[in-house]
């Protein structure tokens, strides 16, 4: 059985205060007023080895309020730098969020970290706060990202205030616990190494190495194979995103984490049709995070990091392990466009076949989740051959009928039967994605005080290839194909 600890005998450590406190400022968290609970996570609770039951509603409201902090804990905002929209800003740091500490779990370290908690030292002149749009978002894209398999930060809790915020209008102010092994990002070395902060830079990566890439110790160079594994890591990430349709929106090197994990979630969205070019957010008006640009965009910011690095590493060492970058991201994206394809063994034709295949799906700008859905239901057999022969849309048999004897063929190269791996694509494609025109239905019904439809939509993304009664309508594009633009308070 299961040895649950009780929320209320939480007690958090500080491995990062251990740093030099240039690093960071210690301060509590500024109190909201009313704060209350929307919604807690049953599934990171088990996660953290604590008992789902434990989970109170005034305890919890406490801790998102600002008005409590967990046995052990010593909150501090993180300083670091980074390169945003290619420009380098040593001016940045935790300007909303604090590290309230790290919780020790089977050996590991997890962070606990209060988002929206009230200005620091790295604000600038901003409010330290965030909104309940925000804040909702990043609460379920954590869960969405996760069990599609694809590495995140996820939160705890989600909370709200009856103090009001200013962004693009007036909104209710809110909160997350934001839980990650990490909150380390590329910006951090970048901090340290363009204020010549070399020893401390050095410090740094030590604790990285020991906390997060103990591996990396027995290395002929474990500064560089730590950038290895950072490297893989990211493109194993990406590769991801590129295989869902998920678009980021703001990949500035200070949202890179170190452990490859999606991270600072802002005018995130999953491309309801695939549209390989798309832009969601309003602020990025030269298209430099675009849908396919992410890939490049994500080398860009390891050599940035690799940048940061030279002191501990030799240039020409770093130019090489670069280079290897694109074999990382081409081996990780074939495979997760097999797993989504139904494609078990891999064929000396498939990237030129899946290149194909995300073209057809751009000229059309299709909305190709229920499509990976609809094949997935399709695959059967006759006379011992596999066989695509129903797809539920009229329009996806016009759409596919120049290709679909292509991917039989395809097919026919496979050694397990079309039952098995009908199973699997059911369990790799998705019946709901975290669409954004989901997240607005769900902030309108949250402003109203309706909470309801998220723990609704908590349960379906972290279910994500059930079948949900009742929320059918969800699973598809909306009518019209304008982009709602975003912005990075979203």
């Amino acid at each position: 059985m299961t040895q649950w600890q009780p929320l209320q005998s939480l007690s958090l450590e500080n491995d990062f205060s251990r740093l030099p406190g240039h690093l960071y400022t210690r301060l509590d968290p500024t109190p909201l007023p009313d704060p209350r609970l929307v919604s807690a996570n049953p599934k990171v609770a088990e996660m953290l080895g604590l008992d789902p039951c434990s989970l109170d509603p005034e305890l919890l409201a406490g801790l998102l309020g600002g008005h409590q902090l967990p046995q052990g804990a010593q909150p501090l905002a993180m300083k670091y730098a980074g390169h945003q929209f290619g420009i380098y800003n040593p001016q940045l740091g935790d300007g909303r969020g604090l590290l309230l500490g790290e919780q020790p779990v089977n050996g590991e370290l997890w962070d606990w970290h209060l988002k929206g908690a009230g200005q620091t030292p790295y604000s600038r002149m901003g409010d330290g706060r965030a909104v309940l749009r925000s804040s909702l978002r990043e609460y379920l894209i954590g869960e969405a990202l996760t069990h599609l398999g694809i590495p995140s930060t996820r939160a705890l809790a989600l909370g709200v205030t009856s103090q009001k915020i200013l962004r693009e209008r007036v909104e209710p102010g809110a909160t997350i616990l934001r839980i990650s092994r990490c909150h380390v990002r590329f910006g951090h070395f970048e901090h340290l190494f363009y204020t010549r902060q070399h020893d401390d830079l050095k410090l740094l990566a030590d604790y990285c190495l020991q906390r997060w890439y103990p591996e990396c110790l027995e290395a002929e160079n474990p500064y560089l194979a730590m950038f290895r594994a950072i490297s893989k890591r990211s493109a194993e990430m990406v590769a991801g995103w590129i295989a869902y349709g998920f678009l980021h929106g703001v990949m500035n090197t200070d949202n890179m984490s170190i452990l490859g994990e999606t991270f600072d979630h802002g005018p995130f969205a999953f491309i309801d049709r695939w549209k390989e070019d798309a832009v969601y957010n309003h602020t990025d008006q030269e298209s430099r995070y675009a849908f396919e640009q992410q890939p490049y965009v994500i080398h860009w910011n390891l050599s940035a990091l690799g940048q940061a690095l030279t002191p501990l590493i030799d240039v020409e060492l770093l130019k090489e392990e670069l280079n290897r970058y694109s074999g990382y991201y081409n081996k990780a994206y074939l495979q997760r466009m097999r797993d989504r394809l139904g494609l078990a063994l891999s064929d000396p034709g498939d990237k030129d076949f899946i290149r194909r295949w995300r073209a057809l799906l751009n000229s059309n700008q299709a909305d190709f989740n229920p499509l990976y859905r609809a094949l997935s239901e399709a695959q059967t057999e006759e006379d011992g051959k596999p066989v695509i022969n129903r797809l539920d849309v009229a329009a996806w048999q016009t759409m596919l009928a120049d290709w679909l004897p292509e991917y039989e063929a395809r097919l026919a190269l496979e050694s397990r039967s079309s039952a098995d791996r009908k199973q699997a694509m059911l369990q790799t494609n998705p019946s709901y994605i975290l669409r954004t025109h989901v997240t607005t239905h769900l902030v309108d019904q949250a402003e109203e005080g309706n909470f309801q439809p998220i723990h609704d939509w908590l349960k379906i993304l972290q279910n994500p290839y059930e079948e949900h009664a009742g929320f059918e309508e969800w699973k598809r594009a909306p009518d019209s194909k304008r982009l709602i633009m975003l912005s990075c308070s979203s």
